[in-house]
């Protein structure tokens, strides 16, 4: 990775588990159909190539119809914002079995003067909806305790997966494209903020220190390792006094971008339910709801481009 596309330098290897770490990727052929839902390619060799070096054995999923279906609806939930960049700057969305992260967006060299990406998805994720999938990737962040009393889950609906995922990896896109967030040279760069990241993140993937916590900087997406389930209850008490709206958000800023406009329109414009629930021998002891978090609601006008007609 080089220049402005490190979304994430310091926490590559973990975010790849999830989402998307932004790599070059090769030159494919143009494919320029209006409808970016329909700019179905194998994915550029370059992304198999970084799987096969990881010890993957990645392989092309061809869609069904129904899988299709579901791709088709996923983009058309998509904001104004979002339908408008993709148009011009998508070049390809691709599906992969044997694949170890949900997605990878890539940007795509090509000869022409707009940036072009490739959205890789891990195939699977079509047969799950947003609660099955979120259920798992929160699990990432803790242990099992000694008891096994202790559970996390997500309460995000029953809509298809991909629907969150591409909200995701498509805000990522229309970061990059219109600078809501800096992308400096080096992770460990100061540069001058933007709105969005402005008294929140003092570097890339570093929050002002208002909002470093001792608990918080130990969990999965700030240290790179996993905590006690155990300790599930405060890590989401001590989230509920950031502006973040989920753990992953504290990654990087570009992340925080993509969860707070994914989350944010999966509950007020489509009207779902999002939140997080810790409970112990099956009695609720923690709920973390990121859209009533006071804290989290106050940077909402920041996305009021995304809904622009």
């Amino acid at each position: 990775m080089t220049r402005d596309m490190r979304f994430n330098l310091a926490m590559v290897a973990l975010a790849m588990l999830f989402f998307s770490t932004v790599t070059f990727a090769q030159k494919p052929n143009s494919y320029l159909k209006n409808d970016p839902s329909q700019r179905v390619q194998i994915a550029p060799e370059s992304v198999f190539e970084s799987f096969r070096e990881a010890g993957m054995k990645p392989v092309n999923h061809k869609l069904t119809p129904a899988e299709k279906e579901k791709v088709n609806n996923a983009f058309a939930h998509l904001t104004p914002l979002h339908q408008r960049i993709l148009k011009q700057h998508l070049e390809s969305i691709s599906f992969m079995d044997n694949m170890p992260n949900t997605a990878l967006t890539s940007p795509i060299d090509t000869s022409g003067a707009a940036k072009m990406f490739n959205i890789t998805f891990r195939a699977s994720l079509l047969d799950e909806n947003i609660s099955q999938w979120a259920t798992w990737k929160e699990n990432t962040c803790f242990t099992p305790a000694a008891d096994s009393s202790y559970k996390v889950r997500v309460e995000g609906g029953s809509l298809d997966a991909i629907i969150y995922v591409l909200l995701h990896e498509a805000t990522h896109i229309v970061d990059v494209v219109t600078g809501i967030t800096p992308h400096p040279k080096e992770a460990y760069d100061v540069v001058e903020p933007t709105p969005f990241t402005q008294d929140i993140w003092r570097v890339m993937n570093k929050p002002t220190d208002t909002y470093i916590d001792s608990l918080l900087e130990k969990t999965r997406f700030r240290s790179g390792k996993p905590v006690s389930i155990s300790l599930a209850a405060d890590v989401y008490t001590k989230l509920s006094k950031t502006p973040f709206p989920s753990l992953y958000a504290m990654a990087a800023w570009s992340e925080d971008i993509a969860e707070l406009a994914t989350i944010y329109h999966l509950t007020a414009k489509m009207k779902q339910p999002f939140y997080i629930v810790v409970t112990k021998n099956n009695v609720e002891v923690t709920r973390f709801e990121p859209m009533k978090n006071a804290l989290v609601k106050q940077r909402l006008d920041k996305l009021s481009s995304f809904y622009k007609p």
